[in-house]
């Protein structure tokens, strides 16, 4: 029999899902299969420390949506690990498209978050300056034009301009930038942010997460997204945090489910984990982090997590808040190539 977690009473029997891996007997072994609700929206959250599978386990995730029907699957990749998608695959080809220069549009920042992306206090010159040229226009080039017309202190107007070049130097906001429609087909669109500092990234991320979210409420898109992030936390630290925690909370009626891979659970919003209805964690060892998830333990697990933790590579545990069961398992193999291996000085030649 094949469990299938985030699928309750409710569910369609026959809906699609993926294969996340087998039931892990108590000498380790493999189990029963189990697979992952694919049909529905949700959010999910995958943890574990450095080196236990957390961004193996999201490329198992990554693996069977692409596969899956009526779904668009975007992720986005702080690392450049998630490329191998598109490799080839010792099952099926997985389709995926990689994207190397994701672009967004400059109105998907709020006045606020304009501010907030270039350090600027919203009561200071420069930044009011920005605020108001963030508000009337919805390119760079014309937030420039806006704020060299005011009559406003010269060094103002300096500060302003040049925090505004900053942003234009990043490449990544242009009028024409990705919108929902890109990213609605079938395959995994992988975007590759890995060259990008942290603001520009969480700047992409805001925007693509928002014209995912709007197009499902207007009804502009068929396909029900699945937005997945590596590291997170990276992305609860900077302007990207609102269209998550808004996903996260008002998601499940348009159908935006969203999947965050993080290493420091500690490091992610208390919204991140209490709107997880699906929580798989590797090992993990610091105080800070197990207590982080300790505080939503559900009422329906018996023993705290800390015990049930697993201790090797590929090894999780599954608490599925639709069923409300708990699952000790075995994640699968993947069928494309990890990309996110650590290389070791003994991998490499050196000549004499």
């Amino acid at each position: 029999m094949t469990f299938v977690i985030g699928r309750g009473q409710g569910g369609v029997e026959k809906g699609p899902s993926g294969h996340l891996g087998t039931y892990r007997a108590l000498d380790g072994s493999d189990g029963a299969p189990l697979h992952l609700d694919l049909d529905g929206p949700h959010a999910m959250l995958v943890v574990g420390k450095r080196g236990y599978g957390k961004s193996y386990t999201l490329g198992v995730v990554a693996e069977s949506l692409s596969r899956a029907r009526g779904v668009a699957p975007v992720i986005a990749d702080p690392m450049g690990v998630f490329p191998t998608l598109g490799e080839a695959s010792e099952g099926d080809p997985v389709p995926a498209e990689v994207i190397t220069d994701p672009q967004v549009t400059p109105t998907t920042l709020d006045p606020r978050s304009w501010c907030a992306l270039l350090d600027l206090s919203p009561e200071s010159g420069a930044g009011g300056l920005v605020w108001q040229a963030a508000q009337e226009e919805s390119t760079l080039a014309d937030m420039r034009a806006h704020v060299d017309a005011t009559d406003a202190p010269g060094t103002d107007k300096r500060a302003a301009i040049n925090h505004l070049n900053i942003a234009d130097s990043w490449g990544i906001f242009d009028p024409e930038g990705l919108s929902a429609g890109d990213l609605a087909g079938g395959e995994v669109s992988v975007l590759d942010v890995s060259g990008l500092d942290s603001a520009p990234m969480n700047a992409v991320v805001r925007g693509v997460g928002e014209a995912l979210y709007r197009a499902r409420v207007n009804d502009e898109i068929a396909r029900l997204p699945w937005y997945m992030l590596d590291e997170a936390h990276t992305f609860f630290q900077g302007v990207g945090e609102a269209a998550l925690e808004t996903i996260l909370t008002r998601g499940r009626a348009p159908g935006v489910s969203l999947v965050l891979a993080t290493q420091r659970p500690s490091a992610v919003s208390d919204v991140a984990i209490s709107q997880s209805d699906v929580i798989v964690s590797h090992r993990l060892t610091s105080e800070e982090d197990l207590d982080a998830l300790e505080a939503a333990q559900p009422t329906y697990m018996k023993t705290s997590l800390d015990e049930r933790l697993p201790t090797s590579t590929g090894e999780v545990i599954v608490i599925d808040d639709a069923t409300e069961t708990v699952h000790a398992a075995n994640v699968r193999r993947r069928e494309t190539p990890h990309g996110g291996d650590s290389p070791s000085a003994s991998d490499v030649a050196l000549d004499d």
